[in-house]
């Protein structure tokens, strides 16, 4: 990939992504196979004013030794070194940054088991600092190639032509060829434009139809607003959580929506493929799944905690987005998830209610928030589907007809 071109995506990321100000923290997290990409993100950090930045290099094959040899006792041991870790982020609240490219099969194999306990155990011990933190800090998950996951997505191409085609599609959905910051001011005015049009029908029920099958109605919290594109920190400041990004997206009422949803595509989830499923909600609950491919992963997905069988998001995207036209499948929800309409099981998002960084965890969900130690997009949008919502006067609006916009 030209120099150029990454330096361009790299100056998107650092100035548009976090937004990157003077005298501010950034903390990257990235595979070490990207490293040189990560210099380039890093030294535009710095010409852009950041007093330090400090990265953690990540490896997938060391990741996946960890999860095979270590014991489940020793895998749940929280140190106190993360505890303190999450300590100083929530005092200090730097810039984060998460520069995706594991391989989707990294920990294929390995035992669900081990993978679940480990999940409960940090999430109970670390949830909380989390919890203080959110809506308060600026963060962007962006993405770089490694062989493997290139080899994934383009299996019938050389590992120098799978790579090399995986940075194109990258680049494409990024929006980031040509002058990546212009194209981004222009598609969050986009998004923006939506989110207004959906705050102003003040909806109460979303209903989404597909010829699938898909037949499902949600509700949703009063003066909850629709986020996408570019988000604001309680303090006011600007950035891009997800490089790319299509969804305009809130969260819906917890423990209120009733119906089934069929995936339209594929999710991949700890290692795995969930293929060919579908959820079926009563009383606001997960009441039954089924998948042609790993039905008992996705049972164990939805029962990590009591919010994981309830929704923390529902995220409208079009049919005709540039990720669903490029054809690709990337075993990266980052990129799938906006390819089409989806939901999330887990943990809503508390800053879109007006008050919501000040709010506690327990205010949140009083409000209606869901809360988990868990948040997973699936997706549901299909070329055919009708989404109609109605409003807190009992007025019905067409939403979304054939895939795609309709206000």
């Amino acid at each position: 990939m030209e120099l150029s071109r990454l330096k361009e995506y790299a100056r998107l990321i650092a100035g548009k992504g976090i937004n990157v100000e003077k005298d501010e923290e950034v903390w990257i997290g990235a595979q070490a196979t990207n490293v040189e990409f990560v210099r380039l993100v890093v030294e535009e950090c710095y010409k852009l004013g950041a007093k330090k930045v400090k990265v953690n290099f990540y490896d997938d094959k060391i990741d996946r030794y960890t999860f095979q040899y270590m014991t489940v006792g020793n895998l749940c041991k929280v140190p106190e070194y993360t505890v303190s870790e999450y300590r100083y982020m929530a005092k200090h609240l730097p810039s984060r940054l998460w520069i995706s490219g594991e391989d989707p099969d990294s920990l294929k194999g390995i035992s669900q088991r081990k993978l679940i306990k480990r999940s409960i155990s940090f999430g109970k011990k670390l949830k909380p600092l989390r919890d203080k933190t959110d809506g308060k800090y600026k963060w962007c998950i962006a993405a770089a190639p490694s062989l493997e996951w290139a080899k994934k997505v383009f299996p019938n191409l050389s590992d120098e032509e799978a790579v090399e085609a995986l940075w194109e599609a990258i680049l494409l959905t990024s929006r980031a060829n040509g002058d990546a910051i212009e194209n981004w001011n222009q598609h969050n005015a986009d998004i923006i434009e939506h989110r207004k049009k959906l705050d102003a029908l003040d909806l109460q029920y979303l209903e989404y139809k597909a010829s699938n099958g898909t037949d499902f109605k949600v509700e949703l919290i009063k003066g909850c607003t629709w986020g996408g594109g570019v988000e604001l920190t309680d303090k006011k400041k600007e950035f891009n959580p997800n490089i790319p990004s299509e969804e305009v997206f809130t969260s819906p009422k917890a423990g209120s929506c009733d119906g089934i949803v069929y995936a339209s595509k594929p999710l991949s989830y700890n290692g795995q493929l969930i293929d060919g499923f579908s959820i079926r909600f009563e009383n606001g609950k997960v009441a039954e799944v089924k998948a042609k491919k790993n039905q008992k992963l996705l049972e164990e997905m939805v029962k990590l905690d009591e919010g994981a069988s309830m929704l923390g998001e529902v995220a409208l995207v079009p049919y005709d987005s540039p990720i669903r036209e490029s054809g690709i499948l990337f075993y990266d929800t980052l990129f799938d998830e906006n390819a089409a309409c989806h939901l999330a099981i887990g943990a809503g998002f508390k800053e879109l209610l007006p008050d919501g960084p000040e709010l506690t965890t327990e205010q949140a969900k009083e409000r209606g928030i869901n809360d988990s130690m868990t948040h997973v997009d699936f997706m549901i949008g299909t070329k055919d589907m009708e989404i109609v919502g109605t409003s807190f006067d009992g007025k019905k609006t067409v939403i979304f007809k054939d895939g795609n916009w309709a206000i």
